[in-house]
């Protein structure tokens, strides 16, 4: 993302080490490595602590706490997947710790953005992250809401803000009016482009249909100022995709079922000449064919969990 300067290289030295090993934890972020167990109170800054170098520099404080924001996310999605997993036989190191909690997610977020009022990243990925559903987020939309409405007070004529409330209300809250509503505020300000008061009307029209979806993540990607939302967009993208695959295969897999009284595989399938390969998810990752019948994701699958459709059930 483009950032303003930062002020001196001493000030943002001195920070850094008043902040406590955080060349470390970058590190640890750039290897891929988590950091869930990081010492969160290593990140929160009183003028004591800090002294003035921090609050004349306050967009580099910011910036800390948003990576830290990252990083706290990233360790507990990454914790709470692996007991999602497996439910019944958490892995030892797991059994015996408490739920996986997010609470400390807003706060992070809410400093950030205070430290730097127009931190738009932070509204607008952090919103992401509040209303991920669990395992992958806290699955807490109304803190993302929330987020953004701060983001609002601070820069009223950002539409993106009202578009990214929009699509809070219609994704994870499945309010087709409010979500309107929010698409309408946006299409008003200046700058605000012509389809967002086309969103409007479809959220009263057509409502949570999977065209819909596909859209707005689409316009998502499209309008996404950094490579963190774009990743986000595109995942959303292939996992609505793969639900369409999976409805697709599973009906191929019922009609074979319904012709013989033999368990049905994709060797078979391909034998009769119903399917010319093993049929593999958007990631790349080859479709499991239970012996039951039913066709699923892999374990190994990077599009784990699917989500919670609007309207699931009512697919055409």
């Amino acid at each position: 993302m483009t950032r303003r300067p930062r002020g001196p290289i001493a000030a943002a030295v001195a920070v850094v080490a008043l902040l406590g090993g955080v060349s470390v934890k970058l590190q640890a972020l750039r290897d891929g490595t988590s950091l869930a167990t990081a010492d969160l109170d290593t990140m929160y800054l009183t003028p004591r602590a800090a002294g003035r170098a921090v609050f004349t520099h306050r967009p580099l404080a910011a910036d800390l706490y948003w990576i830290r924001a990252i990083q706290y996310f990233g360790g507990r999605s990454r914790t709470a997947r692996e007991r999602q997993a497996d439910p019944l036989e958490p892995p030892p190191s797991l059994a015996a710790e408490a739920p996986v909690s997010f609470d400390q997610l807003y706060p992070l977020l809410d400093v950030a953005t205070t430290l730097d009022p127009r931190f738009n990243i932070a509204y607008r990925f952090g919103a992401i992250f509040l209303a991920m559903h669990y395992p992958e987020g806290p699955g807490r939309p109304d803190l993302a809401i929330e987020l953004l409405e701060k983001g609002l007070k601070n820069a009223p004529n950002k539409w993106e803000y009202w578009h990214d409330i929009g699509f809070v209300y219609y994704w994870d809250v499945h309010d087709y009016r409010k979500a309107s509503d929010a698409f309408q505020k946006g299409a008003e300000l200046p700058g605000a482009p012509w389809w967002m008061r086309s969103l409007a009307a479809t959220m009263l029209v057509k409502g949570g249909d999977r065209e819909t979806s596909r859209q707005l993540w689409r316009q998502l990607y499209d309008m996404a100022d950094n490579e963190d939302t774009r990743l986000a967009a595109a995942t959303k993208l292939m996992q609505l995709q793969a639900l369409e695959d999976l409805e697709r295969l599973q009906a191929a897999v019922d009609a074979a079922l319904a012709r013989t009284n033999q368990a049905v595989t994709w060797r078979a399938l391909i034998e009769r000449g119903v399917l010319r390969e093993v049929p593999r998810d958007p990631s790349g990752i080859p479709y499991d064919l239970l012996p039951s019948g039913r066709v699923t994701l892999s374990q190994q699958s990077p599009l784990l969990p699917l989500p919670v459709e609007p309207n699931a059930g009512e697919r055409r």
